[in-house]
């Protein structure tokens, strides 16, 4: 890491991260910590569609070495993989552990000794694995970890479907966000992950992250510090509409954009029941794919 680098929460300060913390904590109380705004209390014990209390809920975490290149390096990303979503994916390569929330409670004191262990390990960032729904808990421990001395940049791995008052309370906080960009069609992002207004959402909180951290930056040694990199997932049968959604990222963010254009996409969990999706994009798909982002000017690739 550059000598003169400081994470953003820590250029913060302590005393503003905390109030940020408490912050959060409220949007628990009629919960509107993502789009769906439940409504519910969770500080009660109650949960909405994400299934989460107000307690932070992991599934496992360590160095992980199968991330983009900027955030392994030789150490590895920190990676931290919370339990649940906020989205209902039919093709989830994780279900178990975001739709069946395989994983146990801890409190922040133990989420704030795992991040500093990430840091002992000699991890490059903290990469929080879908926060979205637990982004109350994540600061509340990223405040207690901060106090005693973390100094890492903080990942946020998201699926892109956020709300613009939570991303609010992480602007300064939050060095890298890694949204997905999944569609670009709200019937596709009804039947598929239960969230019809998936596009617009996700355009706006891409547009939110992109002002508060911009493009991405790397040290020296090609480790990213601060920045946006997006991920798409490129589908069977074009329903990511990656045309649109590349276009919308050269032209609305900047062509400087960093983005990974995924070809990992495989039928899991109920997506054998579902013709359109039941097969793997072929070969010409994700060339046509990485085509689509060349003619929209982006040259950033993972």
């Amino acid at each position: 890491m550059d000598e003169t680098f400081r994470p953003a929460y820590s250029r913060l300060g302590q005393e503003i991260l905390e109030q940020r913390a408490r912050q959060a904590r409220e949007l628990l109380r009629d919960c509107s910590v993502c789009p769906r705004a439940c409504g519910v209390d969770r500080t009660a014990g109650v949960c909405g569609y994400c299934g989460i209390e107000d307690r932070p809920f992991i599934s496992s975490y360590g160095p992980h070495f199968g991330e983009e290149s900027p955030l392994v390096g030789t150490g590895g990303s920190g990676t931290i993989f919370m339990g649940g979503c906020n989205l209902g994916c039919l093709f989830c390569q994780n279900w178990t552990i975001s739709h069946e929330r395989e994983g146990h409670y801890i409190d922040e004191d133990a989420l704030a000794a795992i991040m500093l262990g990430l840091e002992r390990a000699g991890c490059h960032n903290i990469n929080i694995v879908t926060p979205t729904h637990q982004m109350p808990m994540v600061l509340g421990a990223l405040s207690i970890a901060a106090d005693r001395g973390l100094e890492l940049p903080l990942v946020y791995n998201c699926g892109g479907y956020e709300s613009l008052e939570a991303l609010e309370l992480l602007d300064g906080v939050v060095d890298i966000y890694m949204p997905d960009l999944k569609y670009m069609d709200g019937e596709v992002s009804k039947r598929l992950s239960d969230a019809p207004d998936y596009p617009e959402a996700a355009k706006a909180s891409l547009r939110e992250m992109h002002r508060q951290v911009g493009i991405l930056k790397m040290d020296n040694r090609a480790i990213a510090q601060r920045g946006l990199i997006v991920r798409h997932l490129v589908l069977p049968g074009g329903l990511a509409g990656t045309g649109e959604a590349m276009r919308f990222l050269a032209q609305e963010l900047s062509p400087d954009t960093y983005v990974n254009i995924m070809d990992q996409y495989r039928p899991c969990y109920r997506a054998g029941e579902f013709p359109e999706i039941n097969r793997r994009p072929t070969h010409k798909e994700y060339e046509e794919a990485v085509a689509l982002a060349r003619k929209a000017g982006l040259h950033r690739f993972a």
